[in-house]
């Protein structure tokens, strides 16, 4: 699937022993007056293969759903957002898809009681070993709260710092979790275990987490070469079966 498209499929994921999925609400503007509301921030990812969205369970408490919600499909996302917003949003998310670009937006989204709430929506595209596109992972962060006061320089200013430690937050989780599959298929490990080889490797070699981690994904999609120090504890983790290049 090369960018995401408003669908009504569904990606149901019911847990042990409960019944269906209640539907999600589209809210109606309007319907409450703007309220106070504790700020979160929530955590999603659209899988391009599949089409499917993921929402943690924060993402469901800031639109005002139900935990037990349904997994929402893109066009039940869009129309949580205020119209002029839908628009601009997919397009972010076709380039992300399309062409590996990263985003941030200021909108504001509708909740099901009726309530706006204004979000900065993040979005990083998440890539495989050669370098395609194969989801976009991000967080929505509630700002109606606590903007930072002054003249809009400094509070554009302020957005682009927490945006800013935030897309480092998640590219920093990206490589590792790339990282981590590629030791996890050279090794024959576990997600736990490769993770301690990743460390290991920073505490022996002297290097970030992160560093490690974007040498050894770089690496396996051919860009660069593995730094010998890198290469030999990787070689002694292998078993005879898993040679490496």
């Amino acid at each position: 699937m090369a960018s995401p498209t408003m669908s009504r499929q569904r990606v149901p994921i019911p847990p042990a022993g409960s019944g269906p999925h209640p539907t999600v609400t589209v809210p109606r503007r309007g319907t409450q007056p703007n309220a106070p509301a504790e700020r979160v921030a929530g955590r999603y990812r659209y899988d391009r293969r599949t089409g499917g969205w993921w929402w943690s369970p924060e993402m469901f408490t800031l639109h005002g759903l139900p935990g037990t919600s349904a997994q929402p499909a893109t066009e039940e996302c869009l129309r949580f957002q205020q119209d002029e917003d839908r628009t601009r949003i997919l397009d972010a998310l076709t380039r992300a898809c399309t062409d590996g670009r990263a985003f941030a937006l200021e909108t504001r989204i509708v909740r099901a009681d009726g309530r706006d709430r204004a979000v900065v929506l993040v979005g990083e595209p998440q890539r495989d070993a050669t370098g395609d596109v194969v989801a976009v992972e991000g967080v929505c962060v509630d700002i109606t709260e606590g903007r930072p006061p002054g003249s809009a320089v400094a509070r554009a200013e302020a957005l682009e710092a927490e945006v800013g430690q935030m897309r480092a937050a998640m590219a920093s989780r990206a490589a590792i979790e790339q990282a981590k599959g590629i030791l996890m298929l050279l090794t024959s490990c576990g997600d736990q275990v490769a993770f301690e080889l990743l460390a290991h490797i920073s505490s022996h070699t002297h290097r970030k987490v992160r560093d490690v981690a974007e040498v050894i994904t770089r690496s396996a999609a051919g860009l660069c070469r593995l730094p010998d120090d890198v290469r030999a504890i990787i070689r002694d983790a292998c078993p005879p079966t898993q040679p490496l290049r």
